[in-house]
């Protein structure tokens, strides 16, 4: 049963810079000691009176004394702005956990994950899961990013797929000759059947139409394909 958001305070352990414009931090929970939550979902961070942001956990449910925040502040907006300016010790606030873009434990079919840039938040914190509890099931990951330095958790993913036999991962850096269409292109040709398969997909508005696009013209129903928009 889905958790109720609840209104947290947290502490700042540490703050890290996978690029110049993606940052992650740490974040140590005071009140509640821990947040319950399922992989995937996002917590709400209050800016000001009337203006919010939100931000995904990128670590897994099990280390729940210590979420991971991940984003990219390349926007430079507001909530760019607050997360360049925080700093081991600070005190935080926030709202959470929130959203439904979450692999269910009861779910049978094959996930095929498809990221793109800092839309692999999610799915990084739901394949986590997923390797701890043992990856009972086949997955799938296309992982998509202008230029290599967007495929920020590359190196981990490739460990995964050593690691785990059962996982695939596709990361593609554009431009690429047929990756026109960001990672659609590569999911036309690497689904050759749609039966038994679910499938998530993150980051762009552009991206998920496409991506939902070629999915629904293989014959997978529209609500087999869930997705989370960054942007």
């Amino acid at each position: 049963m889905p958790t109720k958001p609840v209104r947290c305070r947290a502490r700042v352990a540490a703050v890290r810079a996978l690029t110049a414009d993606i940052l992650e931090a740490d974040l140590a929970m005071l009140d509640p000691p821990a947040l319950e939550f399922e992989a995937g979902q996002w917590v709400s961070v209050p800016l000001g009176p009337t203006l919010v942001r939100a931000y995904t956990i990128a670590s897994a449910p099990r280390s729940a004394a210590v979420i991971t925040l991940c984003a990219d502040v390349a926007p430079a907006g507001p909530g760019s702005r607050w997360f360049r300016a925080l700093t081991a010790g600070a005190e935080v606030e926030f709202k959470g956990p929130l959203g439904g873009f979450v692999l269910r434990r009861d779910e049978t079919r094959r996930p095929l994950f498809v990221a793109e840039e800092i839309g692999i938040v999610p799915i990084r914190s739901i394949l986590t899961d997923i390797d701890a509890a043992g990856f009972a099931r086949p997955a799938t990951l296309v992982y998509w990013a202008r230029d290599a330095g967007g495929l920020v958790y590359d190196a981990e993913l490739r460990a995964l797929a050593r690691r785990r036999p059962g996982f695939a991962y596709h990361p593609v850096v554009a431009p690429v000759a047929g990756e026109e269409r960001g990672p659609a292109g590569l999911v036309d040709r690497l689904v050759t059947g749609v039966e038994g398969l679910v499938a998530y997909v993150a980051g762009g508005a552009g991206t998920i139409a496409r991506v939902r696009e070629v999915l629904m013209a293989k014959g997978l129903e529209r609500k087999a394909v869930r997705w989370e928009k960054f942007w």
